[in-house]
């Protein structure tokens, strides 16, 4: 039996779904997760292949598909600020999401890695070499 009244069990799902995380720019995002001491994670929610093809350097990866099955955040993002990032924007938003709910402090990014690598800002591959966004 489930630990959830059907009334809390309601405002939660309500709460998923008109509840959007503030959203921040591609500079807005660099500026918060880069350089020697960066305030927060940069946390991209793509799946592998995608993460592979090109990431923003420094980025934590964990895709959304995982967290929405309850995985855990790695370790270096646990308790930290979190700047969110997909391909375009929209599975960002729903992880945003979700992780607010679970009490995190989140923005999301606005135009995902499509205006991050349009801003001219780095992506590499697997492999530290430029990588590109699939």
């Amino acid at each position: 039996m489930s630990d959830r009244s059907p009334r809390k069990e309601r405002k939660r799902v309500m709460f998923l779904f008109r509840r959007n995380a503030p959203r921040v720019t591609v500079d807005e995002a660099r500026g918060r997760t880069s350089g020697d001491r960066p305030g927060s994670v940069l946390l991209d929610v793509r799946e592998k292949p995608e993460w592979t093809a090109g990431h923003a350097p420094g980025a934590v990866h964990l895709p959304l598909t995982k967290l929405v099955a309850g995985v855990t955040l790695p370790a270096e993002a646990q308790g930290r600020p979190l700047v969110v990032i997909c391909r375009s924007g929209h599975r960002s938003q729903q992880a945003a999401k979700l992780l607010t709910e679970r009490g995190a402090q989140v923005v999301d990014v606005e135009g995902g890695m499509n205006a991050w690598a349009a801003a001219g800002h780095p992506v590499l591959d697997e492999r530290g070499n430029h990588g590109r966004i699939t």
